[in-house]
């Protein structure tokens, strides 16, 4: 396929990816959610990966074995190393296969690089020729328009959310730093402040701390540091909403007490 195709497909089977990722948690949430990576309707790692698919395997289709064998060690080697280097890139993980058997890291499982191998081979062999038969019916010139926008959009697309991680990152840091001054209070006075503090925080109760040794000065202060915690709470809850729905598994590497604490908080409201 020339360069104009091999885009064309991207596109193609990062909008079916998306479509398929929106029907799977609408089956399972009952509810839509936008499953993406990104906030258009498009999952990259799905038009990349199908696309290389296509590009490396197409010769293989006179051999079903050969092909589906070979479908599932690149799906694995494809799904493995995005998995890492998202998690390198932005310190979190996005989907965690730790609890199926026989997974390489958490990154990758072998029942789920089966069933892409299936997948793959369907697209391959009956799937993709047709894809192609229809692209080639659109005027180039209108392919090449299109091709245009939507690489324009998708380029926007990327920064935003990766700017919208980063931010979510510094925040969590912060909720972090407060947590950790929290513990350093109740190591100095020998009460277990930090516990009380996020004890009231989970249970938006008023803050209530009884230790003699506290002075009114270091009540002021766990008091101001409960709610800025609830501040950054709050933000990291209204301005990252679709992120923490669209992947209920994201587990931070650097942050991953504070994330963990307001992933239990979100689904609580949900109950």
């Amino acid at each position: 396929m020339s360069v104009y195709y091999v885009l064309l497909s991207f596109f193609v089977y990062g909008f079916f990816g998306w479509c398929t990722e929106v029907a799977y948690a609408a089956v399972k949430q009952r509810q839509f959610v936008n499953r993406g990576f990104l906030n258009g309707p498009i999952c990259p790692i799905y038009g990349l990966g199908v696309t290389t698919v296509v590009l490396c395997l197409n010769q293989y289709r006179g051999n079903l074995l050969l092909l589906y064998v070979a479908s599932v060690v690149l799906v694995t080697v494809l799904e493995g190393l995005t998995g890492w280097l998202m998690e390198k890139i932005f310190h979190a993980r996005w989907w965690d296969y730790t609890k199926q058997p026989l997974n390489i890291g958490g990154y990758v499982c072998l029942l789920f690089s089966l069933i892409w191998g299936v997948a793959c081979v369907i697209i391959v062999d009956f799937i993709h020729p047709i894809i192609l038969k229809i692209l080639m019916f659109m005027p180039h010139i209108a392919g090449s328009v299109f091709l245009a926008v939507f690489i324009l959009v998708i380029l926007i697309d990327v920064y935003v959310t990766a700017a919208s991680i980063f931010r979510m990152n510094r925040r969590l840091a912060k909720m972090d730093d407060i947590a950790e001054e929290l513990r350093r209070m109740s190591d100095e006075i020998g009460e277990n402040i930090y516990s009380s503090v996020m004890e009231a925080l989970e249970k938006q109760e008023v803050l209530k701390l009884k230790s003699k040794e506290m002075t009114e000065e270091m009540q002021l202060h766990a008091e101001e540091l409960k709610q800025r915690y609830q501040d950054l709470s709050a933000i990291v809850q209204k301005k990252h909403k679709r992120l923490l729905k669209a992947f209920p598994k994201l587990d931070s590497s650097i942050h991953r007490e504070v994330l963990n604490r307001l992933k239990d908080r979100i689904n609580q409201r949900k109950i």
